[in-house]
């Protein structure tokens, strides 16, 4: 696999994260009474359009190479919510959910040497 398709397959991963984000921040914006609107219409705008472009990129990564080699990839879209659910929603994730974490990036990178 050549290092541009592995860098757009992180950053297409890090696109659904971000659109993950998004959500969740605009989703926390409609809790306030009254709701800033043209906030949550921002974080909408920015939700749909990461994840416009997160599927046109993998689509175009379904064309280009097998399933059994694109989809270990998803694997790091869940350790990467967690750091960012960390860092930007400033969420406390706990050590078994790190662990947890851990499990799974090691299974899916077992998954992808096969």
């Amino acid at each position: 696999m050549s290092p541009g398709l592995v860098a757009l397959m992180i950053f297409s991963q890090l696109l659904l994260v971000g659109s993950q984000i998004f959500l969740k921040h605009g989703v926390n914006l409609s809790k306030l009474r009254p709701a800033p609107w043209v906030l949550a219409v921002i974080h909408f705008s920015l939700w749909l359009g990461s994840m416009t472009l997160w599927f046109r990129l993998w689509l175009g990564f379904l064309q280009k190479m097998p399933l059994s080699k694109a989809l270990p990839w998803e694997g790091i879209g869940p350790v990467l919510l967690l750091i960012g659910a960390a860092v930007f929603l400033r969420e406390k994730i706990s050590r078994a959910a790190w662990f947890g974490m851990v499990l799974i990036s090691a299974g899916v990178f077992l998954v992808s040497l096969s």
